[in-house]
């Protein structure tokens, strides 16, 4: 008895590794449409929605895995889930394959989750995970401009707001049905949790 007491106590003080990377809710619960017809189109597929988001975060599991250590690493340490992580780097830099010397968007945004170097210092090397916490830190701060601006929202509905926010800004972010308008493809959220869906699936 005293040794189960011990045991349950231990594990309230450590925490399950679910609730070290679940601050800003459960990403399996947040409501999704998947890729728009657009960015499917762009993707080189035929069907748009959650299969095309599917699919194209299958294309970079392969090489998404050169990362999962750290990924997963950065994911403990900001407490947010690491298949969202991988999805905005699968969304953002298709597991680093877009990018030239570390740069995309023109030379504009850096490393594999593409910070805005006019928005934001750049920091680390763009496949490490000094850019990988500074870039995570970015989408929690825009999480939390979310919870400000929406409090009503889920926590859920929180999170996807702000993984629209990370791309859009959180001024772009005006209702919950038309959140992704204005992002590229018009689909920006909704591709990126359908796709954080397909990576917890397969182990982040």
């Amino acid at each position: 008895m005293l040794l189960t007491l011990i045991i349950l106590g231990l594990a309230a003080l450590i925490g399950t590794s679910e609730s070290r990377t679940s601050c800003f809710g459960n990403i399996n619960n947040v409501d999704t449409t998947g890729a728009s017809c657009k960015t499917s189109t762009q993707e080189g597929l035929r069907y748009c929605g959650v299969p095309a988001s599917e699919k194209i975060a299958e294309k970079d599991l392969n090489n998404m895995k050169k990362y999962k250590t750290i990924i997963k690493s950065t994911g403990q340490k900001k407490c947010v889930d690491p298949a969202v992580i991988a999805a905005l780097i699968s969304r953002e830099s298709h597991a680093g394959t877009l990018l030239k010397g570390g740069w995309g968007d023109n030379g504009n945004a850096f490393g594999l989750m593409q910070v805005d170097k006019n928005h934001h210092n750049i920091v680390g090397q763009w496949n490490g995970e000094d850019h990988l916490l500074h870039a995570t830190q970015i989408l929690i701060d825009k999480i939390k401009k979310i919870q400000k601006k929406f409090p009503r929202w889920s926590m859920e509905q929180q999170l996807k707001g702000g993984i629209s926010a990370y791309n859009g800004g959180e001024g772009n972010v005006r209702s919950y049905d038309k959140m992704d308008v204005g992002t590229p493809g018009d689909d920006y959220a909704n591709d990126v949790v359908a796709r954080a869906k397909f990576y917890k699936k397969n182990g982040y």
